[in-house]
């Protein structure tokens, strides 16, 4: 990477940090590009450069979030010896780590906002398709170790995204010990359902 290459990085990182700070302490919707110019003394036409808009902006943060989380979750995925425990892992980190992130309430707001730019929605849909695969892959393991019987793991990874969005909705103002035994009751029913006799 050139000189010019790293100034551009250093431009980037500058602008993403101080919107994350105005995110965080003023919401997605009460935050506007000319509080970014003000944060940090970058003029409107740098930070479209950059982010193209404030949506590209805030999406950039949901994507360092999401590699944040991946990076977390890679550090501690072998303390988990089945596919089984890998799923009380997963509930865990998201109740520990998503439920308290400083963006959270900033992230509810962009994703519950109007309709949004078809880059963003393209890389919305990508984002999801990663968490899709990050489930199938595991969904995937506990059936060839026999811990589940063979199935559709692209339809159960689905339910299983929507379900863990459904739940960071609802617990919200729960606490920890509160989301945390949810979020297991919600991994016990999917993995074994409330059926008294099999369908």
């Amino acid at each position: 990477m050139n000189k010019k290459q790293l100034q551009s990085e250093d431009t980037k990182k500058r602008i993403a940090d101080a919107a994350r700070s105005l995110f965080v302490q003023k919401g997605y919707k009460a935050t506007s590009i000319e509080d970014i110019v003000g944060a940090t003394g970058s003029s409107k036409g740098n930070i479209y450069y950059h982010f193209k808009s404030k949506e590209g902006l805030f999406l950039y943060l949901i994507e360092e979030w999401d590699q944040e989380w991946e990076k977390q979750w890679k550090e501690k995925e072998s303390l988990y010896t089945t596919s089984i425990d890998k799923m009380y892992g997963i509930a865990e980190q998201m109740v520990l780590e998503d439920l308290n992130h400083p963006l959270t309430k900033a992230a509810d707001e962009f994703f519950n906002n109007e309709e949004k730019a078809n880059d963003v929605e393209e890389r919305i849909t990508e984002m999801v398709t990663g968490h899709l695969k990050f489930y199938q892959k595991i969904l995937q393991q506990g059936v060839d170790n026999g811990e589940f019987k063979p199935n559709n793991v692209e339809g159960l990874s689905v339910i299983f995204e929507s379900l863990t969005m459904g739940l960071s909705q609802m617990s919200r103002k729960s606490n920890q010990k509160d989301a945390l035994a949810l979020y297991h009751l919600a991994i016990k029913v999917f993995l074994y359902g409330i059926a008294k006799d099999p369908i």
